[in-house]
Formats: structure tokens, sequence, C-alpha cells
């Protein structure tokens, strides 16, 4: 039995274009499904069925799949900071075209490459989807990185409550702070902290 369009929309109602196309699903019938169901474009490629919540960070996830989210987006969901980001914060590798993903709001940081998977953990967002996110040590290896970029009351805050925490691993984090070159930089402000 051959697969309908239909069977290619996840649990919260997202069909990608791609998926379909990867297993046979003609253009014609796929864009004909998506005007019959009245599916929302979030993005090239990307639908939502009407019936459905979007969760705009699970999309654009899906819109850069190689990108994790950090900086502010971090800070935020490791209780570093009290304020929701104002927009949402990637980093992806230098060289990556940026110019969509910053015309449509978003605030992109580049590392080397081989720096990009530094760090890396998986979580699960409210509307339960698994999003790329960097660790509690990367997190603030990041917010020393772009200082100049945060408000210093923030900085300090976040600082503060990152030594408070019970979870840190200062071993992790300096060996972090060494491969981003801000050890220096970084021990000045735990010496005074700690």
């Amino acid at each position: 039995m051959m697969n309908t369009v239909q069977d290619y929309i996840d649990a919260s109602g997202v069909l990608l274009a791609e998926n379909a196309r990867k297993h046979g699903i003609s253009k014609s019938n796929f864009y004909q499904f998506v005007r019959k169901n009245q599916m929302e474009r979030l993005a090239h490629g990307i639908y939502l069925s009407p019936d459905c919540w979007e969760d705009p960070a699970f999309v654009l996830h899906l819109r850069c799949p190689q990108a994790f989210f950090s900086h502010d987006e971090a800070l935020y969901y490791h209780d570093l900071v009290d304020r929701e980001p104002m927009q949402p914060t990637l980093t992806i590798y230098s060289g990556y075209n940026t110019q969509k993903l910053t015309a449509s709001g978003v605030k992109v940081y580049t590392v080397k490459k081989e720096l990009l998977p530094i760090g890396r953990q998986t979580i699960t967002n409210a509307f339960g989807h698994e999003l790329p996110m960097y660790d509690l040590e990367r997190t603030i290896c990041d917010l020393v990185r772009s200082r100049s970029h945060f408000d210093f009351q923030d900085f300090q805050s976040a600082l503060k409550r990152y030594v408070a925490r019970k979870d840190k691993d200062l071993n992790k984090l300096m060996q972090y702070a060494h491969l981003f070159r801000v050890e220096k930089v970084l021990r000045t402000y735990l010496e005074v902290l700690l």
C-alpha cells in the first residue's frame, strides 16, 4: 500500500515537504493536499495543520538543523536569567549564510566548525520537541566570550547564579574556557565570586 501525504504529518501537526518528496510523493499531490487541508506555511517546505499550535523554536530548528540554541536562549533555559529572550538566539559554524536567519529576527553567533558541537545537549521544550542546546558550562563560556553584547547586570547575575548551583562542573567549565580562549577572563570573574 502506498503512503499518502497524511502519513508524513508528525504528532505536532508539522508536515515537511522534504519528507514527502523522499518517499515518492509528487509535488502536485503534496501542494494539492496542503491547499485542501488549509495547512499554514511556516517556512520554506514546512507546513502546519490548522488545528495545531505552532512551536517557533522547533520550526527554527527545522529551518537550520545544524545550529544550536545558545546565549540568551540557553541562559533562560538553564535558569541563569529571569527574562525570556526578546529574540531567538542560535550558534552556527563560520561560513554558514546567516542572512535569512537574521532577516527573520534571529540573533546568530558563529564559531569555528570544530567548536560547534562542544557542550551539545538535547533538551525537550514545552511543546515536547527535542532541540539542540548548549549545556550549562558552554553557556557560561558563550556568555563570557560575548560579554559586550550583554547588559552588565545580566552578565553578573548569570555568573553568580552559576557559581551558586550545585550541578555546576568547574573542571568542565575550565576545559571549555581553554578551548574558547576565555580562561584568563573567566578565572578573574570566578576568583571574585567563589
